[in-house]
């Protein structure tokens, strides 16, 4: 199917330290990426999904969107952190339209925010494996005021919101565009600069999600701590760019106690799944996110979890001609997948 110039959405991936956004269109070629861009915000402009600072923020996107040639208005953008939460339930068997009129009311017991201060979604499954008179539902919840706040900024840029997603849908949108899943149990894992998800799937169905407050972002803090200096600067030295400042030793061992915290709290997030599936394996670990490129990590999390560990490419499923340079695209690879992932929406999408 061709894509008409209407259902086209650009991927804007609006992260704590920096903005991502991606067009792809359909050629003879197949799914072909027609543009990418990046570009950091000012620190402290957006914490924790909390935006701080709309106007930097916008000002920020409308300077990516023109640096890269991006005319298309219309977004498909994501959420993610605390104020979203996405969780497998079990409900009485009903249709669709049924299931719109009493998801209110099925929502209480798993929300822990007053539902009237959430907007809601869902997806149906299909049968519970152990009732059935039951059925399997994704429920996804976010709090209004975040949906309000990324809706508002998307606006204040320019921009027309036509899809709000959610990061970890965003992260296996990308990886099922490119990736065959098998019947393997594969985890999903993103490590931002100040978030990390993890979704689990089972074949092309993901049965467990969850967020935790663990990014590159640590890193800097340790830099910072031990410098004396602004994050900034704690940036540029986390590239080892000023040797006479923070010793490579140093260096080393900061990373070496971040990515050891972040292989902890995984590891944590494994076993709460493997309590709830305890036959259900995970044999492949999919990184992406900054934290992905970090070799002493992705070598401690395969021990730590007894995993096959890799780095997700989400321009694997696409058509990449040479306007883009292969080491950038190469390099830039990891922190692209959910940009990947937003721009292979359409419209119209659910």
């Amino acid at each position: 199917m061709v894509f008409g110039k209407k259902d086209t959405l650009v991927g804007l991936d609006i992260g704590s330290r920096s903005l991502k956004a991606a067009e792809i269109s359909e050629s003879k070629r197949g799914r072909e990426l027609k543009r990418f861009g990046m570009t950091d915000i000012p620190h402290g402009a957006i914490e924790d999904g909390t935006i701080n600072d709309p106007e930097a923020v916008a000002e920020s996107i409308r300077q990516l969107f023109k640096g890269y040639g991006i005319k298309e208005r219309n977004v498909a953008i994501s959420i993610g952190g605390y104020s979203v939460i996405v969780k497998k339930i079990a409900v009485q068997t009903m249709d669709e339209d049924q299931l719109q009129e009493t998801i209110h009311f099925e929502a209480e017991q798993y929300i822990p925010f007053d539902i009237s201060d959430v907007n809601l979604d869902f997806q149906i499954l299909g049968s519970n494996e152990t009732n059935p008179n039951q059925m399997n539902v994704f429920l996804v919840a976010a709090k209004k005021e975040m949906v309000d706040d990324y809706y508002n900024l998307a606006n204040l840029a320019g921009l027309n919101p036509c899809i709000i997603d959610v990061e970890a849908f965003a992260l296996q949108n990308s990886f099922e565009a490119g990736y065959d899943p098998g019947d393997d149990n594969i985890a999903l894992i993103d490590i931002g600069a100040s978030k990390t998800s993890l979704n689990i799937l089972k074949g092309n169905n993901s049965v467990f999600m969850r967020d935790v407050s663990l990014g590159c972002s640590q890193i800097n803090q340790k830099i910072i701590s031990l410098v004396d200096c602004s994050f900034d600067e704690a940036e540029n030295l986390k590239f080892g760019d000023n040797p006479d400042r923070l010793s490579a030793e140093d260096l080393k061992e900061i990373v070496s106690s971040v990515v050891s915290d972040w292989c902890t709290e995984i590891r944590r997030a494994l076993d709460f799944f493997y309590s709830t599936y305890p036959d259900d394996q995970i044999k492949r670990i999919i990184l992406s996110g900054g934290g992905a490129s970090i070799s002493e990590f992705r070598e401690l999390l395969g021990v730590e979890a007894s995993a096959e560990v890799e780095t997700i490419n989400p321009f694997k499923g696409l058509y990449v001609d040479d306007r883009f340079d292969p080491e950038f695209i190469k390099q830039i690879a990891p922190q692209a997948a959910i940009t990947v992932g937003l721009a292979l929406r359409k419209v119209n999408d659910k």
